[in-house]
């Protein structure tokens, strides 16, 4: 078991092992922890990533699919619930594919977190480290998330970067 402070931020590049370290710090603080899984089955490609993320996983735990309301889902759970958020990049690209204004959902995830009742794990991906994205609209993905996770990590009691499969405690302690 290790503390958990009531909000954590996990944050790495893709296939860093984010996602993976995030859920062996949740399990090992509770025996059925809560996923909330933004990812939508969208291809083939998606949803076999999405059953191979369920069966590392393991039975005990309850995945909930949240694709857009983020906020409700984080309001939702009680304080004996350890949630893990799994991830914000996908839910980033739900919103702006959908035509929702990420700004407004963005405040309403904020809130979401501030008058939370659960232990909270939030993870995302890390945007300011890889080239200056071709298309407007990767863009303003990457600036939108980058602003976010500052504003995240700021809040956060624990902020623990992931590279290489790697932790690195930027904030708090594990």
């Amino acid at each position: 078991m290790h503390f958990l402070p009531t909000f954590s931020f996990v944050i790495g590049g893709a296939s860093s092992g984010k996602s993976r370290w995030a859920e062996n710090l949740v399990a090992s603080n509770c025996s059925r922890p809560i996923y909330v899984a933004t990812a939508e089955a969208v291809d083939e490609e998606m949803t076999n990533r999405i059953e191979l993320h369920r069966r590392r996983r393991g039975s005990c735990w309850r995945t909930v699919e949240c694709p857009v309301d983020l906020h409700l889902e984080v309001a939702r759970h009680s304080a004996e619930s350890i949630v893990l958020v799994e991830c914000l990049p996908t839910w980033t690209a739900n919103l702006l594919h959908y035509g929702v204004k990420v700004p407004d959902q963005y405040e309403l995830l904020v809130a979401a977190i501030e008058n939370s009742r659960c232990q909270l794990v939030v993870v995302s991906s890390e945007v300011g480290c890889g080239v200056i994205p071709e298309s407007a609209l990767a863009r303003e993905f990457a600036q939108l998330l980058g602003e976010f996770n500052q504003q995240l990590a700021a809040m956060a009691g624990l902020v623990v970067l992931i590279t290489a499969g790697i932790p690195l405690v930027l904030k708090g302690e594990v």
